[in-house]
């Protein structure tokens, strides 16, 4: 089934893709599809600190974009201009448009009934009365850091890159990778918290600026996956992703 967005250069589609987002690192399935690319040619980039999901997963499409492309189909997604405007039925035609409704297509940006609306305010009085506060979001990255040339010290490159830090930054694992003609780089892994660190940010602002571009020529988003709780949807693709990254540094590609 085909799912729809609706109007997601608005305020209020904006808002509803990024709570699509929340537990997602890709419009449909474990993988970058053509679903992402009709959905990221219909909006521009997103203010990062409002819509923090959507600001993360249009960085990842863009970082694709320039480094492989996407090629995955996707299961089939639909972007239209805006929501349908709800309207109540004549009592005496309801079961004859149910019966008609053949529609496939899962309408995700719908107006709230008013169950919803309500079940939604009881939640958010239940938290505000709790004083519990929305944890933010994470993920892991994986990052390619390139040298100028062969004669760049690769270990003062390494602590350069380490010696930057940011609130929500930490850093992980590393391991230095053969290019070519004598040059090798740095492939680094960092968790981020969604809210605090932007990836482009971190890129052209430090890693690639002063003082630390006296050793990196340039940085590119190798993986970029949303951490989530075990009891969350993506408890699948979670688990995938960090075995995925245990077997990458137990048996690295020849």
């Amino acid at each position: 089934m085909a799912i729809t967005f609706y109007d997601v250069s608005s305020e209020d589609g904006l808002k509803k893709l990024d709570e699509y987002l929340l537990t997602r690192s890709y419009i449909t399935g474990y993988q970058a599809s053509k679903d992402d690319l009709t959905v990221h040619a219909a909006l521009s980039k997103p203010h990062p600190s409002k819509f923090v999901n959507v600001s993360r997963w249009y960085n990842h499409i863009e970082a694709l974009l320039r480094l492989s492309g996407v090629s995955a189909e996707g299961s089939g997604v639909i972007v239209e201009g805006s929501a349908p405007t709800a309207t109540p039925p004549a009592a005496d035609t309801k079961a004859a448009a149910a019966a008609d409704d053949d529609d496939d297509d899962v309408d995700l940006f719908g107006e709230e009934t008013e169950e919803e609306k309500k079940a939604a305010e009881e939640r958010a009085a239940v938290m505000k009365a709790s004083g519990k506060k929305k944890e933010s979001g994470k993920s892991s990255v994986l990052l390619d850091v390139k040298p100028w040339d062969d004669e760049t010290d690769m270990k003062k490159l390494e602590e350069a890159v380490r010696g930057v830090r940011m609130d929500g930054l930490f850093w992980g694992a590393s391991k230095l990778i053969p290019v070519g003609y004598g040059i090798k780089k740095l492939q680094i892994m960092m968790t981020i918290v969604d809210d605090l660190v932007s990836v482009d940010d971190l890129i052209e602002e430090h890693l690639t600026a002063e003082p630390v571009n006296e050793y990196v020529q340039s940085c590119d988003i190798v993986a970029f996956n949303k951490i989530c709780k075990f009891d969350k949807i993506c408890t699948p693709f979670y688990a995938i992703t960090v075995w995925s990254v245990i077997g990458f540094y137990l048996h690295p590609p020849d």
